[in-house]
Parts: C-alpha cells; sequence; structure tokens
C-alpha cells in the first residue's frame, strides 16, 4: 500500500503539509489493522473548496468512466454542492487505489483533522470490499443520467451506505491514538 500527500491549490500550507503526512501515516496504520478490508493505494490531498468539487468531479467522470459533457457539466454542479457542506471526501479510482480529499481550511486543529481522516480511511478501506465499487459506479452512473438502475438497487445502495456511513462514525474513536485531544 502506498500512501501519497500533497496539496492541490493550496499554497503557503507547508507546515500543515508536514502534519497532515505525519498524521496520514498514522492513520492508515491505525485503521488497516480496525477495519476489516485491504488498504488500497491511497492519495490524501488537501485543497479548498473549489478545489475539493474540481477533483471529485475529475474523479467521478474517471470512475463512471465517461466523457459526455451533460454528465460532465452534472458532475461538476453535484461536486461544488457537495464541497459545500462536506469536510472531506474519499472516492475509488478505476485502477483500485483511493483518493481522500480533505478541506484544509475547515478544520482548526489536528484533533478535528484527525478524526475526519480517520472517518475517510475508513472509507477507503470499504471500498476493497466485495461489489462496493461496482455498487457505487452503478449509483453515480445513475446519477448522472448514464444509465438507470431499479429502484431495488437504488435502495440497497441508501441502505449499504448508510450502514458504511455508520461504521465510519463508529471508528472516529480511533482518532485518539493519533492525537489525544481528538474528540470522536
Amino acid at each position: 500500500m502506498k500512501i501519497t500527500v500533497s496539496t492541490h491549490k493550496l499554497p503557503g500550507y507547508g507546515a500543515t503539509l508536514r502534519t497532515a503526512k505525519r498524521l496520514t501515516t498514522e492513520a492508515v496504520r491505525i485503521v488497516n489493522r480496525a477495519v476489516p478490508g485491504r488498504m488500497p493505494d491511497v492519495e490524501v490531498t488537501l485543497t479548498t473548496e473549489r478545489g475539493m468539487a474540481e477533483l471529485t468531479a475529475a474523479a467521478t467522470l474517471a470512475l463512471v468512466g465517461t466523457t459526455d459533457r451533460k454528465a460532465a457539466s452534472k458532475a461538476e454542479r453535484e461536486a461544488k454542492w457537495t464541497a459545500r457542506g462536506a469536510l472531506a471526501c474519499a472516492i475509488p479510482r478505476p485502477d483500485g487505489s483511493a483518493l481522500v480529499l480533505v478541506i484544509a481550511d475547515k478544520h482548526r486543529d489536528e484533533g478535528e483533522f484527525a478524526v475526519t481522516l480517520v472517518h475517510e480511511l475508513v472509507h477507503a478501506m470499504q471500498f476493497s470490499r466485495k461489489d462496493v465499487v461496482e455498487r457505487l459506479v452503478r449509483d453515480k452512473r445513475d446519477a448522472l443520467g448514464i444509465e438507470r438502475q431499479s429502484r431495488r438497487q437504488a435502495r440497497e445502495f441508501l441502505h449499504l451506505l448508510e450502514q458504511d456511513e455508520r461504521e465510519a462514525h463508529g471508528k472516529e474513536h480511533l482518532a485518539r491514538q493519533i492525537v489525544p485531544a481528538a474528540a470522536a
């Protein structure tokens, strides 16, 4: 498993990047032991809200495998809307790795960053489980108007997504092993 930490459209955040690298290395080790599954190659990118929207849209389009302009426009709108309310997001990639995007300005301290990082790394671990990525791709293709999914598949996806979120929230306590002041 390869771990990469970088910034995107975030000049002058050298100290934050060094802290993120240290916390990411520890978080990957802890989450890998505590969560069932296999940790994929992970790229953690610190960015702004606008940068997160750009990278999310590009990663989503690469995941669903489309170059359709209508789908691209929809993906960009959805990514901008999501970036406004999110602290971070994890996106599987077609090559089996995971992209974790973190909005640096929305985290006040190391503790908050550690909690967010653990949460998103749990999602990255979930991508290695059977049929998880396929379900995500099917749902994204439906959301972008590329390929319809049945109502049953949509309900199943929402149920399993809620289950995955509960698991990720339940593992946030692991952040205290990285930063003792982390409030999970």
